[in-house]
């Protein structure tokens, strides 16, 4: 107990808030909740619900492990920070551009148990996602914690709003939804230029080191 309130005493909220909202936009559950609902109609209530949870927690798993193995998984593939950054804002850019512009509907895949594709991956740990956990967990891995805890106020907040999706399309329909979703998108290209220009500024400042000009 004493450990807990120590930690929670510690956690600097308004950063911990701060990377949560990031990651639920990244998450984009407004924009999912049409896909969670075309695979998962078809399924009587409690396996639509055994389905939902299990694949909500294999997301959260994953996430986990890229969040804590960040920095063994940037070793191994021998990454650098500002390499990160920029391939991190690079995607996250596509993805908030496709969250404004989307792409023309298409016939949805069939799948008769839709198991970790494309529910859990890439609909809630997509790629976007990963490389911002890698992010956080290399540049500042003494907070990881704090990371992990925004990480699961993003995924419960996610886990609640598809939980309830069919709710919310009766209530806003798919162009309330679609309205939402793009000034996501507007917020999410705004954090992906700054991730760029953060990348892009530790490259030259590292490359100016080398070279003896800083």
């Amino acid at each position: 107990m004493d450990i807990l309130t120590s930690f929670f005493s510690a956690v600097v909220w308004s950063d911990v808030l701060a990377v949560a909202a990031t990651l639920f936009f990244i998450m984009d559950p407004l924009g999912n909740i049409p896909v969670f609902n075309g695979l998962l109609q078809r399924f009587s209530g409690s396996v639509r619900t055994r389905i939902f949870f299990r694949e909500m927690l294999i997301a959260l798993v994953i996430l986990l492990l890229f969040l804590y193995g960040g920095n063994t998984i940037m070793k191994f593939l021998g990454l650098t920070q500002s390499s990160l950054n920029i391939a991190g804002g690079t995607l996250l850019f596509i993805i908030a551009m496709r969250m404004i512009f989307p792409r023309p509907a298409q016939a949805e895949e069939e799948f008769d148990d839709p198991f970790i594709v494309p529910l859990a991956v890439p609909m809630v740990a997509g790629p976007s996602t990963l490389a911002v956990l890698l992010v956080l967990s290399s540049s500042q891995p003494e907070r990881i914690h704090e990371w992990c805890l925004a990480l699961l106020l993003a995924w419960s907040i996610s886990t609640l709003i598809l939980a309830v999706s069919p709710l919310f399309l009766r209530v806003l329909g798919n162009r309330g939804l679609r309205a939402l979703e793009r000034l996501m998108g507007m917020l999410l290209i705004m954090l992906a230029v700054q991730m760029l220009l953060n990348g892009v500024t530790e490259f030259v400042l590292g490359l100016g080191a080398r070279l003896g000009l800083v």
